[in-house]
């Protein structure tokens, strides 16, 4: 009953970029919100042993692309550590997985097709091993907004609900959590 529950409860469905020297990432995440308004803050919740903990804790930083839900399938593409990048003369990501990305504030990959993106600096972390007598599942990274941007999605889209339509976990047949 607790997994149903919490199953319920509804989540958006992003990309994490993470970034740390020329080693960046991509990862599909669901937990996302923001977290205060002054300053804006968002936090994101990864994998204790992730590659993104990794490079978000090395970097100081993270970015989210908020997709449209014509993005459901882009998603898969990011549910283990990116093995595929193509980069430009001047060394930024042109794409990861075979999808296009561009780079925001430090260098940080956002997927070219999001419908909005957002750049944030590290302010806090967050883990649970002490408290909960053992490893958590996860660490709680708490970002300041430092930029944030529209992708082109969201001008040329023709209805208020192509440009509202927001990817959200029901909007697929994942389940993360509970």
């Amino acid at each position: 009953m607790r997994r149903r529950v919490l199953w319920s409860m509804p989540t958006g469905l992003f990309v994490v970029g993470s970034r740390a020297g020329r080693r960046r990432n991509l990862m599909t995440c669901n937990w996302v919100m923001q977290v205060a308004t002054a300053p804006k803050l968002v936090a994101v919740s990864v994998e204790a042993g992730s590659v993104t903990r990794s490079l978000i804790e090395g970097g100081g930083g993270f970015s989210v692309s908020v997709l449209p839900r014509s993005e459901r399938a882009v998603i898969r593409r990011f549910v283990k550590p990116v093995q595929d990048m193509e980069l430009d003369e001047r060394g930024s990501a042109r794409s990861m997985q075979g999808v296009p990305v561009h780079e925001v504030s430090g260098g940080l990959p956002c997927l070219s097709s999001a419908l909005a993106w957002l750049a944030c600096e590290v302010r806090h972390s967050f883990g649970w091993d002490e408290d909960a007598g053992g490893p958590g599942s996860h660490v709680l990274v708490v970002g300041e907004v430092v930029d944030a941007g529209e992708g082109p999605a969201a001008s040329d889209a023709g209805t208020e609900e192509e440009t509202t339509a927001v990817l959200q976990m029901r909007d697929t047949r994942l389940n993360y959590g509970g």
